[in-house]
């Protein structure tokens, strides 16, 4: 595949990306009940939930709320959790903090994370926020410590409020016996589905736009084909989209109907 549809269709940069600025982002009700769960979950110093199938948005959602936090008042600490150990997560958890360490004493790291944590909110006047992405993936046994490093000053002290972000199998961890200490600091779920028609060619004319195409360029039923082979999800739907302008541009078309999508539906899963 090459990128003749750019200039085909008069594109002035790759449309249908994930690389797109803060201010680009669209603004769906969805995006907007994040952002104000997410601020609140931040003021209290607790633990907030954002939920959603793979390509629903968590991510981008995640860095729309982290880009209206002030630099100068904030320190967003973002971890991309894995399948590892506790001790693993503390590691990435140091790693983030930009602590240099030669022990992997989970002590020792604990010890210098809330050090950490402690100095950049008395002595530099910051608050931190703590981003879990993926948290889905996380063993129980990470579920069942976390809330151990939100504890400061005898659990008097919400320094470090948590943002979990993963698929809806998160909330099932939650629900056993040993994630309970995690779970009831819990104050706010943000959960992101598929949008409906509507949204979804709304979400299209967006794209186009800050592509530098201020036209639709898909048939009514191209839009329905999109809408029902992604979903509603924002992530397929940019590789059906994509794929269905450059068979469009194969077939000299200048408008994308409901085969070209069809084409880019054998592309991809």
């Amino acid at each position: 595949m090459n990128n003749n549809y750019r200039s085909f269709f008069g594109f002035n940069k790759e449309p249908f990306c994930t690389d797109i600025k803060p201010t680009e982002i669209l603004k769906t009700t969805a995006l907007i009940d994040v952002k104000d769960r997410f601020d609140y979950v931040i003021r209290l110093g607790a633990i907030g939930l954002v939920t959603g199938e793979v390509g629903s948005g968590k991510s981008t959602a995640l860095r729309y709320a982290l880009e209206k936090l002030h630099p100068s008042e904030y320190r967003s600490l973002y971890i991309t959790a894995s399948s590892g150990s506790i001790m693993e997560f503390y590691r990435q958890f140091v790693d983030t903090l930009d602590i240099n360490l030669s022990s992997n004493s989970k002590v020792i790291m604990v010890k210098m994370i809330r050090k950490e944590i402690t100095a950049l909110t008395l002595e530099k006047k910051m608050k931190v926020v703590l981003i879990v992405d993926e948290a889905s993936l996380m063993r129980l046994e990470v579920f069942a410590e976390l809330h151990t490093i939100c504890q400061f000053e005898k659990d008097s002290k919400p320094w470090l409020p948590v943002i979990l972000a993963g698929q809806n199998s998160l909330i099932d961890k939650l629900t056993y016996r040993s994630s309970q200490p995690l779970a009831s600091r819990i104050v706010a779920k943000s959960h992101l589905e598929g949008v409906d028609l509507k949204g979804m060619e709304k979400y299209l004319l967006h794209h186009l736009a800050i592509s530098g195409v201020d036209q639709m360029l898909f048939e009514q039923t191209a839009v329905t084909a999109i809408h029902q082979g992604s979903g509603g999800l924002f992530r397929k739907a940019n590789h059906l989209a994509r794929g269905a302008l450059i068979a469009a541009t194969a077939d000299k078309s200048g408008v994308v109907n409901a085969e070209h999508v069809r084409l880019a539906a054998t592309e991809v899963f």
